[in-house]
């Protein structure tokens, strides 16, 4: 069996603002196609980002409950996240992605750029940007449903129909646990979740050069977990629950051909988005934030002598909302806030034969807090015999939270307006090899975050807020990654990442390591098929690091590494009938992501699949 070129033509849309060859980026990009997905059978897309390289993934208890995403060692607010080109990060929960809400089913891709992305793509793009493809236009109809350990079941459906100037595609997944126990605590109760994601996508050509189109999706969940002894603070058996909504429209027009001297594209969006928490039935407190965008783009494309440019520029208005409100104080921590924003982008991309760069300039315009400008530069260079050499500097800047600028709580907390946006810069340099069925690249990355925002506590008033940290924290890397493929049989990745993260002490005298931030972590994941079997397995490792326990004695605690291992094993038996078998956590590993926090040992499901093969 021969083996197959690894495809270098496949169109990266996220490390520019004009989609590109991944092969031609100089950025460091990982994609996981549909076929990876499909074949790995994971129920949540926060699984899968495991198998790229410098994510760590924390999860607060078990699957459903609240996951974090922290991309060479920035923040969990420093993951920039778009769904169909709508940026999801959730204004009423300090603009982190909700990424416990973001089912599998509906993804058909995924993309990883990673490092400074705001002078691209703006706020929140400090560590990453990630980017999920919803259903395809490709003709065709999916459905599955599957079952196994921890009382779960899962069921999803996608349809898309495409005619020769339309088309429109849909999915929807559904899935839900009864879980374990979020503590461990023998015969205690068990904390599930459950959750309903579905997106729908469309587009008309109303001439050769005219395409309007939309795109729809909603994210909703409930997540089950413990809570603490209001006398004593320490863990105990609750029936706390959140119950959490996001849904998003976009609207866009897209002016031009691929080949076009000129393109342009305008959009609007409108999110909105809810956060419940409950004690049993009764409600704690609640909040909603709103987004509001509208963006406009153009793209000229011209060429002198042998290299070929594009010049884009583009602008964006945003308007936010966010509102808070509490049953169990009276209303004292009650608020109802808003926040505008413009910016400017301008982009100059150029490729020679076997040379790419690019620089990207933005600037950002907050109503609420200081300005922020952003620069990135990049290039890729052939060397011989399939090298070639990569590097950039990158800015990205993160705007402090609604939370952060205005949070009360009554005695304890209040909120600092006088806060400016976090700001980080950095380089990496690559050598990267592609040549037929092979391709591997070494990467190193550093990266200084100033003005991070971070909590302070008056002892004399014991009350807190925030601040911007006079100190830098520094964040430096490695990364290696190969991929091989042999025809249709197997596809092998396999990747390690180390990191040196550090921040000041509470002093500002010294540098002492972040929290949850693993030094060593790695993947290898397969998958392939042959004759009427399909397979896929992965076996990622994240290193021992450090955490803070959240109840007495507050002390800094040290977890363990953790390998995790999990399999779906498929067989095809009509053309459009496929039965399957999933394994998780194989090795049946005892492990946290977070201190004290439970996750699921082996789990083994079943399930069937109808699609066309």
């Amino acid at each position: 069996m021969p083996a197959l070129p690894i495809p270098s033509d496949q169109i990266v849309i996220t490390a520019s603002r004009e989609p590109e060859s991944e092969a031609r980026t100089p950025a460091s990009v990982s994609v996981i196609d549909k076929k990876r997905i499909v074949r790995l059978g994971d129920p949540l897309a926060a699984s899968l980002l495991r198998l790229t390289p410098s994510i760590a993934l924390t999860g607060i208890g078990p699957a459903g409950s609240l996951t974090e995403v922290r991309i060479r060692g920035a923040e969990a607010n420093h993951t920039l996240l778009f769904i169909d080109g709508i940026k999801v990060n959730d204004p009423a929960s300090g603009d982190t992605p909700r990424f416990e809400l973001l089912n599998a089913d509906i993804a058909s891709r995924i993309e990883v750029v990673r490092g400074p992305q705001s002078a691209l793509w703006g706020s929140e793009a400090i560590g990453g940007v990630i980017t999920v493809n919803g259903t395809t236009d490709t003709a065709g109809t999916t459905g599955a449903t599957e079952a196994g350990s921890f009382g779960f079941e899962r069921a999803a459906a996608s349809k898309a129909v495409v005619t020769g100037k339309a088309a429109v595609s849909g999915a929807i997944g559904w899935q839900r646990a009864t879980g374990i126990d979020s503590f461990g605590a023998r015969g205690g109760d068990r904390d599930g979740y459950r959750n309903l994601s579905a997106r729908v996508r469309g587009r008309v050509d109303l001439a050769p050069e005219v395409r309007i189109g939309a795109t729809g999706l909603a994210l909703t969940g409930r997540s089950e977990f413990d809570g603490f002894d209001p006398l004593t603070g320490a863990h105990e058996d609750t029936l706390d629950n959140s119950r959490n909504s996001l849904g998003a429209g976009r609207l866009w027009a897209d002016i031009g051909r691929e080949a076009s001297s000129w393109t342009g594209r305008v959009s609007g969006t409108y999110l909105v988005s809810s956060n419940r928490n409950y004690l049993e039935d009764g409600p704690v407190n609640r909040t909603r934030g709103t987004r509001r965008t509208l963006d406009a783009q153009a793209a000229h494309r011209f060429s002198t002598g042998t290299v070929a440019h594009d010049l884009i520029i583009a602008a964006e208005t945003e308007r936010e909302t966010f509102k808070a409100r509490d049953a169990i104080y009276g209303g004292a921590t009650d608020q109802d806030q808003t926040r505008d924003h413009r910016s400017i982008t301008a982009e100059w991309r150029a490729e020679a034969p076997g040379l790419t760069g690019d620089v990207a300039l933005r600037h950002d315009a907050f109503n609420r807090f200081k300005d922020a400008t952003s620069v990135r530069a990049s290039i890729l260079a052939p060397i011989s015999g399939g090298f070639s050499l990569a590097g950039s500097y990158a800015e990205g800047i993160s705007q402090p939270t609604f939370f952060d600028l205005y949070g009360f709580f009554p005695g304890n907390f209040v909120g600092n307006p006088s806060l400016k946006p976090e700001s980080s810069r950095g380089f990496e340099g690559s050598l990267r090899f592609r040549r037929r069925a092979f391709e591997a690249a070494l990467t190193g990355y550093s990266q200084r975050l100033n003005d991070e925002i971070v909590d302070v506590f008056d002892p004399i008033t014991f009350v807190s807020s925030t601040t911007n940290r006079d100190g830098v924290s520094r964040r430096w890397g490695i990364e290696a990654q190969f991929g091989w493929r042999l025809a249709d049989q197997i596809r092998l990745t396999a990747n390690y990442s180390y990191l040196h993260a550090t921040q000041p002490d509470s002093m500002g005298a010294k540098q002492v390591s972040e929290l949850r931030r693993p030094k060593h972590s790695g993947s290898v994941a397969a998958d392939g098929a042959a004759g009427r079997w399909s397979y896929g397995a992965s076996l990622s490792y994240a290193g021992a690091h450090l955490d803070v326990q959240d109840n007495y004695p507050y002390g800094i605690v040290r977890l363990r590494g953790y390998w995790l291992a999990g399999a779906r094993v498929a067989y095809r038996v009509t053309d459009r009938i496929e039965v399957f078998v999933r394994g998780s956590n194989l090795l049946n590993v005892r492990y946290e992501d977070s201190a004290g926090y439970h996750t699921e040992r082996r789990g083994l499901f079943a399930g069937v699949r109808l699609a066309s093969f």
